[in-house]
């Protein structure tokens, strides 16, 4: 309807918090620097100090303020993965979080392709091949997917993107990929391939050795086909 405003619905709290965010960014606050203390806060924005304490403890809780001895409260650099550590339990999350959670990994893996050729080294490829080997010793049919195998190779993969956040992430989103992958039954990955053949985890290893960014992409889809074919199924 027009000519009809919202109604707001905010608390005096979030409010606050929302104030106390516009001045950190108004005023070029960067981590380490000293903030207001409760007092001035409250004299400025005309509210109590428990008000004032209040929203100052949520920012606490993200990681965005910190007390330093004998210099008060400080603006601080959030820890993102643990902030999104403490939420993220399977268990706790609908299913349509944790498909889409699911799809982040899979953009992930597909994404990180130009930073593996970029930043590897001759021990990450000996490392690579170290646990191709390993897996292929305990098991001689790659027909479907091991979890196991996925997370020991896929890990590596995410190392030698030498991206601390990737790396974060890949942990973060270690117990969806596990939860979701629990979830099928092993007829789910009795997968046919468009190609005809599965990608190994072997063939993506001699991808990175000798391939490029844009064939190593070509060659971790089709490795991923079956999720990808999954979730677009669901259509």
């Amino acid at each position: 309807m027009k000519n009809i405003k919202p109604i707001d619905t905010l608390s005096l709290v979030d409010k606050v918090e929302i104030r106390l965010l516009e001045f950190f960014k108004n005023n070029n606050l960067k981590p380490g620097d000293p903030i207001p203390k409760e007092l001035e806060f409250s004299e400025s924005l005309g509210v109590s100090r428990t008000v004032i304490r209040e929203a100052l403890l949520r920012l606490r809780t993200l990681g965005l303020v910190e007390s330093k001895k004998h210099r008060g409260m400080v603006l601080t650099e959030p820890d993102i993965i643990n902030n999104f550590a403490r939420i993220l339990d399977p268990t706790l999350l609908g299913t349509g979080i944790l498909k889409n959670l699911f799809e982040l990994r899979l953009i992930l893996e597909m994404g990180m392709a130009d930073f593996l050729f970029e930043r590897k080294t001759q021990k990450d490829l000996d490392d690579l091949e170290e646990i191709v080997v390993k897996e292929e010793e305990q098991e001689s049919d790659q027909s479907h997917f091991s979890l196991d195998k996925e997370i020991s190779f896929h890990g590596k993969l995410y190392q030698i993107s030498n991206n601390k956040t990737l790396q974060g992430f890949q942990q973060l989103l270690l117990p969806v990929f596990e939860y979701v992958h629990l979830k099928n039954t092993p007829q789910d990955f009795k997968h046919r391939y468009s190609s005809g053949h599965f990608v190994t985890h072997r063939m993506l290893m001699d991808n990175i050795k000798i391939g490029t960014p844009e064939t190593f992409r070509n060659a971790m889809r089709h490795h991923l086909e079956p999720h990808f074919d999954s979730i677009f199924k669901e259509k």
